[in-house]
C-alpha cells in the first residue's frame, strides 16, 4: 500500500484505491482468475457504423495488430508511406498486449498507395485485411462500439456460482469504471496528473491528454465507488443526469416516476456520472451531494482541471453488455461482448476474476 504524493491540499490517495465491486454483496468475492496469458486470449475489434466510400484522397486501412498499440502502428503506417504521423488517423487508442482490429487512415491526395505497401507493413507486425479510399481523414472517437473475445482460465473456470454473475451483469449491466491501464503501474500516471495540475497543466508536458484523463478518470471512479457502496450506482437518483442507452443524450432529472423508474430498470436509461472539468454541473439534490462531496475530497484535482480548461461532461455509471453469450471449453471460459466506445473489458472482468491487475495491485502486462 502506498500514497500518491502530491503538493495539494487533497486527500492522500492510497494506492492501490478500495475500489468496490457491484456483486460482491450478493455473490462474495469472484474466484482467482486468469488472462491475457496468450495474446490471442484478448481480442478487440472497432465497430464503425459506416465504411470507407470508395474514392478520395484518404486511404483507409482495416488492420489487424499483435502486441503493437495503436500509436506505434501509426507511426509505422506513416514511415511506410512517408508522410508525417499528424496524416494518419485513427478513431480509438487500442491495447498493446492483445489482437486489435481498427481502421487507420493515411492521406494521399493525388498519389496511389505505395507499392508493396501492405508486404512492408506485415514486415512491421501489421496485417492489411482491407482497404479502400475514402474522402476524409478518420476522426478519433467515431466508432460506436468494441467488440471483445476473451479467454479466461484457472480455478473460474470451475466455479459453481460464475453462471449466475455473468447472467447478473447481463441483465443488470456493468459498473463503467475505468480500467487500471488508465492509470499506470502503482498509480504513476495519476501522481504525475496531480504533480502538473497542482503546477499549472501545459500541453507541453501532456502531449496526448494522458495525464488529465488519468485525473478525470481517477475522480468519475471515485464517485462511481461512492455510488457503488450506496447501492445506487445502477439506478437514478433525485438530481441526476440521466444519459439515454448508446448515446450522448441526456437530460437532468428532477423528480423520480415510475416511468423513468422502469426505464432505468432496463437499461433503456443510465445515471451519469461527472467527468470534472470547468462548466456548471446540472446534478442536484442526492444526486450532486456526491458530486460536492467529491470536490470537497479532492479541490486540487478538480480545480486543476478547471484550470487546463477542460470541459465538464458526462460517462454513464452502468454500461449494458451488448450480444453477451458466455462459452465453456474444457479448462477456459471464452466470454464475447460488445462495450461502447470508451468502455473498458477489464470492467467486466473484474466482477467475474480475482486478479492482482484488477485490484490494481500490479501493472498490466504489455501496458
Amino acid at each position: 500500500m502506498s500514497e500518491v504524493q502530491s503538493a495539494t491540499p487533497d486527500a492522500a490517495v492510497t494506492w492501490p484505491p478500495a475500489w468496490p465491486r457491484a456483486l460482491d454483496a450478493d455473490f462474495g468475492p469472484p474466484p482467482p482468475g486468469e488472462y491475457r496469458t496468450r495474446v490471442e486470449d484478448f481480442v478487440v475489434e472497432e465497430c464503425l457504423d459506416f465504411a470507407p466510400e470508395g474514392e478520395g484522397e484518404h486511404l483507409w486501412l482495416w488492420i489487424e495488430t499483435r502486441e503493437l498499440a495503436t500509436l506505434e502502428a501509426v507511426r509505422e503506417l506513416a514511415r511506410a508511406c512517408n508522410v508525417t504521423p499528424r496524416a494518419v488517423g485513427y478513431s480509438g487508442m487500442k491495447d498493446r498486449f492483445a489482437v486489435t482490429r481498427q481502421w487507420l487512415s493515411v492521406q494521399l491526395p493525388g498519389r496511389a498507395a505505395p507499392e508493396g505497401l501492405a508486404e512492408a507493413l506485415a514486415r512491421r507486425g501489421i496485417r492489411v485485411l482491407a482497404q479502400a479510399r475514402h474522402p476524409r481523414k478518420l476522426k478519433r472517437g467515431v466508432h460506436r462500439a468494441n467488440r471483445f473475445t476473451l479467454v479466461v482460465n484457472g480455478a473460474v473456470v470451475d466455479d459453481a456460482g460464475l453462471a449466475a454473475r455473468w447472467e447478473r451483469l447481463c441483465a443488470h449491466g456493468v459498473p463503467n469504471a475505468f480500467g487500471p491501464q488508465r492509470f499506470g503501474a502503482g498509480g504513476r500516471n495519476l501522481a504525475r496528473a496531480a504533480a502538473l495540475l497542482a503546477r499549472g497543466w501545459r500541453k507541453r508536458d501532456d502531449r496526448h491528454g494522458m495525464l488529465l484523463s488519468a485525473a478525470r478518470s481517477f475522480l468519475f471512479n471515485e464517485l462511481l465507488a461512492s455510488r457503488l457502496r450506496e447501492g445506487s450506482w445502477n439506478r437514478l437518483l433525485p438530481g441526476d443526469v440521466a444519459i439515454l442507452d448508446g448515446t450522448a443524450s441526456q437530460f437532468a432529472v428532477a423528480e423520480l416516476d415510475d416511468t423513468l423508474v422502469e426505464r432505468a430498470a432496463r437499461l433503456d436509461l443510465h445515471p451519469g456520472g461527472v467527468l470534472w472539468g470547468r462548466g456548471e454541473s446540472l446534478a442536484t439534490g442526492p444526486a450532486g451531494e456526491h458530486e460536492r462531496a467529491l470536490v470537497a475530497r479532492y479541490p486540487a484535482l478538480c480545480a486543476g482541471l478547471e484550470g487546463a480548461g477542460v470541459r465538464l461532461a458526462r460517462r454513464p455509471l452502468r454500461v449494458r453488455l451488448g450480444e453477451p453469450r458466455l462459452v465453456r471449453d474444457a479448462d477456459r471460459l471464452r466470454l464475447d461482448f460488445r462495450l461502447p466506445r470508451g468502455s473498458f473489458a477489464t470492467a467486466v472482468l473484474r466482477e467475474l476474476i480475482d486478479h492482482p491487475t484488477l485490484t490494481f495491485e500490479t501493472a498490466l502486462s504489455g501496458q
